[in-house]
């Protein structure tokens, strides 16, 4: 059993460290600077919140596994459904949050773009969170 934890704890470490290749990856302000702020900029910033999603899904992943282990030693469940409640909350916020931007800006051109700007900064921070708590 301890060996199967091991090896999944080393999985999970990897998908942390693989989740977003720096050749792989294009950040926001790289987005922004596409001369064209149409298609193109709008694909950019697409590929950017596609590759945070799967960062933000392999830290939650990581610690859920690490609250499964020590309700499993100490009986006590209730950190983890706080988390996952926390994270079911988040994704609620973030997507209320860049809503209103997208509809005080709509129909103009920009309100998608700034829609995807706002779900990659909201994004970016929870990572940040959960990178640090431990």
């Amino acid at each position: 059993m301890t060996k199967k934890i091991l090896t999944l704890s080393a999985f999970i470490l990897a998908q942390l460290s693989l989740s977003t290749p720096v050749y792989a990856q294009k950040t926001l302000a790289e987005c922004e600077n596409i001369e064209q702020a149409t298609e193109k900029q709008s694909r950019c910033l697409d590929g950017v919140k596609d590759t945070l999603d799967r960062e933000l899904q392999t830290w939650v992943n990581h610690h859920v596994f690490n609250m499964e282990e020590k309700a499993l030693a100490t009986g006590r469940h209730s950190a983890m459904k706080m988390f996952k409640r926390s994270q079911s909350n988040f994704i609620t916020f973030r997507d209320n949050d860049c809503r209103w931007q997208y509809l005080a800006i709509s129909p103009a051109k920009g309100a998608g773009m700034a829609y995807k700007k706002c779900y990659i900064v909201v994004t970016q921070a929870r990572i940040k969170e959960l990178s640090i708590v431990e």
